[in-house]
């Protein structure tokens, strides 16, 4: 069976980042304790930033790169 994925590590590169952007988060949220990230501002703001880079990485990768014009 074939698929359409233009670059399959970037699509699991990009899926491992997204789910530590959603570690982080909670994490710095205080929903997972027993690390320094618990209950720290810093990883509540930039766990959301990651998840998106990886979720943009994932796409990217899945699709290719545009063409250009």
């Amino acid at each position: 069976m074939r698929t359409n994925v233009k670059n399959p590590l970037l699509v699991g590169v990009g899926v491992v980042a997204a789910l530590l952007g959603v570690l982080f988060t909670f994490q710095g949220l205080g929903y997972i304790k027993g690390s320094g990230m618990t209950d720290s501002n810093f990883w509540a703001i930039v766990g959301p930033l990651i998840f998106i880079a990886g979720v943009y990485v994932a796409v990217v990768g899945a699709r290719g790169p545009r063409p250009r014009a």
